[in-house]
């Protein structure tokens, strides 16, 4: 019998080198990467590259979309089948059915059966004057770079053009410089899945799918998120794509209704605070297993044993 997985939590580091996957602004012909100040456990502030979760969501919702489009067994709203980031609020029938609903759980309960994106990306429902929000069961921290060991550059470019530069007309038809910077590190990634809560109305505490709809939305999910970590798009892939040298760290999947543990790379001893914990609540009474890996592979491989011999706690 195959085991029903609560939560899981994906804690490690990556190696990426010679990327701008995220930035934070241009200014003239100067490119400005995302940087952020971090603090160790000892009070000590750095600041360093870092990648929004924001960008880490949306790679992973658009591989949830593109996997949706061919399963018809994933349902999506029209909003959805477009990748709208409107999504089910654009939708002609949920919008007709909200007109007369005013039962929110009801309404959950609509979007639940309409759509697999809005029901594990999560969606603010303001249809006819509605305000239900349904939070979302996927969780990216910011992918930072570890303190010392990541370096970020600005590399010189040059746009190539048979104008001189003074031919210009003012629509960037000359010759021009321009700035671009380039990242390179390891760096601390942080990623939960509230398995528990697909197809699950939080309004009504019930839910609102049957078995085979929400494992296969498990399913869906799980491959999405092994998408983003080994194909991670983002903001200048065209002519920076990165190259991925390492990946390694635990994988948490807790079998009962506690959270699955989570410890930041940021913390070199991450994996061995996360086997403590779990000791600790396997002690107690709970069901927490953790899954190691030292690559992308193993990684790979991890997210297909979770596909292939587990099911989530709602069916």
């Amino acid at each position: 019998m195959s085991k029903k997985v609560y939560s899981i939590s994906i804690n490690g580091k990556v190696g990426l080198n010679l990327h701008d996957l995220n930035n934070e602004k241009s200014e003239g012909n100067q490119l400005t990467t995302r940087n952020v100040t971090i603090t160790d456990g000892a009070g000590k502030l750095a600041t360093v590259n870092a990648i929004s979760g924001d960008m880490l969501k949306h790679i992973q919702s658009s591989h949830l979309f593109k996997i949706a489009k061919e399963d018809e067994n994933l349902a999506l709203c029209e909003g959805c089948k477009k990748f709208d980031a409107n999504r089910i609020t654009i939708d002609d029938q949920f919008d007709e059915f909200t007109k007369n609903a005013d039962n929110k759980a009801e309404i959950v309960d609509k979007m639940l059966e309409m759509c697999t994106l809005d029901d594990t990306e999560g969606i603010l429902i303001t249809n006819n004057n509605k305000n239900i929000g349904r939070d979302s069961t996927v969780e990216f921290g910011w992918v930072v770079a570890i303190p010392e060991q990541f370096n970020s550059d600005n590399l010189f470019h040059v746009k190539y053009s048979d104008l001189d530069k003074s031919e210009g007309s003012g629509k960037n038809e000359g010759q021009n410089i321009f700035y671009r910077p380039i990242n390179s590190g390891q760096y601390a990634v942080v990623n939960n899945l509230e398995v528990a809560r697909i197809g699950y109305n939080d309004i009504s505490k019930e839910y609102a799918l049957d078995s085979e709809e929400i494992e296969a939305r498990y399913k869906a999910l799980l491959k999405s998120v092994m998408m983003s970590f080994y194909s991670p798009e983002g903001a200048m892939r065209n002519t920076q794509a990165p190259h991925m040298t390492s990946f390694e760290g635990v994988v948490s999947v807790s079998y009962s209704s506690v959270p699955a543990p989570t410890i930041s790379a940021l913390n070199s001893g991450y994996n061995e605070e996360i086997k403590s914990i779990a000791k600790t609540l396997n002690s107690i009474g709970e069901n927490v297993e953790l899954k190691e890996f030292n690559s992308m592979s193993e990684f790979c491989k991890v997210i297909e044993e979770l596909i292939n011999n587990t099911v989530p706690y709602g069916i």
